[in-house]
């Protein structure tokens, strides 16, 4: 009976399960549950993750559009600036190109440009910072040919083959209305793309027609974007397949570069159509979300009950790590917008600051251009208050005949004054009107009879030296007659003081015609200031200090010059013109 009861005892102990019934649910549940919440974690923090990686990929775009438009405008000014270098144009004028190089060279190093050439009228090479370039031909060039087209800067592209492409900025080298050269300066974009390297995974620029000229993938040069992303090694099997387990979570995918997925951003250039396009790699957002799963799996192992209540801690963490991050993201937005607003309220006031210096600009040469015809228009009034004083002298003494010619001078002289109001506008830009041949004797003489009156007045001995041939030159008669009459009322003021008073007026030819006026007065104080708007050595209400710089405007109007030296007794003013040989055409000049 003992064994028998103890046998029934331990019978239903047998017969229970080991496990419930409810429990197996509960852990199958709790697996579907771990599943799908490892699915739907893995999705939606791919998603986030790709959007971020996204949007930061889209900043980098604006980094490096404005990187490469910064690059682009600081290389622009450097044509324009080197095209009014007075040492290029002396070059250019002379064929002496010995140090031409070497100041590029100089201007290079100064500017970081990635070349700078020089080219004479007939597009060869005269000086550049490659010395391999010097004595090429470039005739045919784009740059070339679309400088001397446009006399303004232009930008072209040229491809070199080999996937290389050259960006130049070329401008023509004008003087005195006439086309000496080109110069020519290469924006230096390849340190663009080896910085783009460095940081993204690739980047492409393409022109206006979809052909990449700037890229991180040296054999997508020359390709369009479809072309340069059929552009792939064959993979092996084993890379086929890492491709296909790596790419599953990835979505969407924009394309391959080099056997991996990524993802394209776009952006457009505001520069001839360009566009920049960056492709970034999920493998970064693959890092992220694996590190999350890996925390998932490793919590649902160790604590199999509290796995939902601990991914959704999780869950809700992330959650507000995202949100965390877009408010972020939103406020470097708002940044970024009022950084703009802000450059362009300053680009607004910027020019109008240039329109209100461009006004005060004119204002000034008007004021100049007034005080040079008061200045010019002084000395007629003087000498025909002197001949109506002469006049009234002839007509109360009954000769009437004389008193008539001092009245044609009169005549003569307003005529001039006409003249000289007509020459307004020569003193307000650089440039004269139409020229004619002039005998630089008559100018002289017609310069001597306008200054008779006030020669007449003072103890002066006037020595004129005239070659008995005409001395021919292209200038405005009117006009180099003002002139000599500058220098002649400058040298009677400089031997106002002396007794024994000279003034030796001399024209001389050689290589060119010159017209020299002497005195010996005290001479010069300053020379380097001396052709100066309104700076004078004569006291108050004596002088402008407009003659000498008007003077020294209209010689370089002419293609001549007007210069000064001191002698051991006295002061020189020289005029120098080109001289008009005998049977060479008369063609007036152009105003610029």
């Amino acid at each position: 009976m003992i064994e028998e009861s103890e046998s029934e005892r331990l019978r239903p102990r047998l017969s229970q399960p080991g496990n419930p019934w409810w429990l197996r649910i509960a852990v199958a549940l709790i697996f579907v549950v771990a599943i799908a919440s490892i699915w739907t974690t893995n999705a939606w923090l791919t998603a986030r993750f790709s959007e971020n990686t996204r949007v930061r990929s889209e900043l980098r775009l604006a980094l490096y559009t404005g990187n490469l438009l910064s690059e682009l405008q600081r290389t622009a000014v450097v044509p324009l600036l080197l095209a009014r270098d007075p040492a290029l144009i002396g070059s250019l004028n002379s064929n002496d190109f010995s140090s031409t190089s070497a100041r590029l060279m100089a201007a290079q190093k100064e500017i970081g440009a990635a070349s700078i050439r020089l080219l004479d009228a007939s597009g060869r090479t005269v000086g550049a910072t490659d010395r391999y370039q010097l004595g090429t031909n470039n005739v045919l060039s784009p740059f070339y040919v679309e400088a001397l087209r446009s006399r303004d800067t232009v930008f072209t592209v040229a491809n070199q083959g080999s996937g290389a492409y050259e960006f130049t900025y070329s401008r023509a080298v004008v003087a005195d209305g006439k086309t000496l050269g080109v110069i020519v300066v290469g924006a230096d974009l390849s340190r663009l793309e080896r910085s783009w390297a460095g940081i993204s995974d690739a980047v492409a620029v393409t022109d206006s027609e979809g052909n990449i000229i700037l890229a991180t993938e040296p054999r997508w040069r020359g390709l369009t974007m479809p072309e340069a992303l059929a552009v792939r090694d064959a993979p092996s099997a084993i890379q086929r397949a890492f491709q296909v387990t790596a790419d599953w979570t990835s979505t969407p995918i924009d394309a391959y570069v080099q056997g991996r997925a990524v993802m394209r951003a776009e952006t457009r250039i505001p520069f001839r159509g360009w566009r920049m396009i960056s492709f970034t790699t999920y493998a970064s957002v693959r890092e992220q979300v694996n590190a999350v799963l890996a925390l998932e799996i490793m919590g649902f192992a160790i604590l199999l009950a509290g796995t939902f209540y601990a991914l959704s801690r999780r869950a809700r963490s992330q959650s507000v790590a995202y949100m965390r991050e877009s408010a972020d993201l939103r406020a470097l937005n708002m940044r970024l917008t009022r950084e703009i607003a802000e450059r362009e309220r300053m680009q607004k006031e910027l020019r109008v600051a240039e329109q209100t210096v461009q006004q005060s600009s004119k204002l000034a040469a008007l004021g100049e251009m007034s005080a040079g015809v008061s200045h010019e228009l002084n000395q007629p009034l003087a000498a025909m208050k002197t001949y109506l004083a002469g006049a009234r002298l002839l007509l109360q003494r009954g000769r009437a005949e004389e008193a008539l010619s001092s009245f044609q001078r009169i005549d003569d002289l307003i005529e001039r004054m006409g003249a000289i109001t007509r020459q307004l506008k020569s003193y307000a830009r650089k440039g004269g009107e139409a020229v004619e041949p002039v005998d630089l004797r008559a100018a002289v003489s017609s310069a001597l009879t306008m200054m008779e009156p006030q020669l007449r007045g003072r103890t002066i001995r006037v020595i004129r030296n005239l070659p008995r041939r005409p001395v021919m030159v292209m200038a405005d008669r009117i006009r180099l007659e003002q002139v000599i009459i500058n220098l002649l009322r400058n040298a009677v003021d400089a031997v106002r003081e002396r007794r024994d008073a000279r003034i030796e007026i001399t024209v001389e030819t050689g290589a060119h015609a010159y017209v020299l006026v002497r005195d010996n007065g005290p001479g010069i104080s300053d020379l380097e200031k001396l052709f100066e708007p309104f700076w004078t050595t004569k006291k108050p209400g004596e002088g402008t200090g407009l003659g000498l710089a008007i003077s020294s405007s209209i010689m370089a109007d002419f293609g001549g010059r007007l210069t000064a030296h001191n002698e051991d007794e006295g002061a020189v003013f020289a005029v120098e013109l080109p001289l008009l040989k005998p049977g060479q055409d008369a063609q007036p000049l152009a105003a610029e």
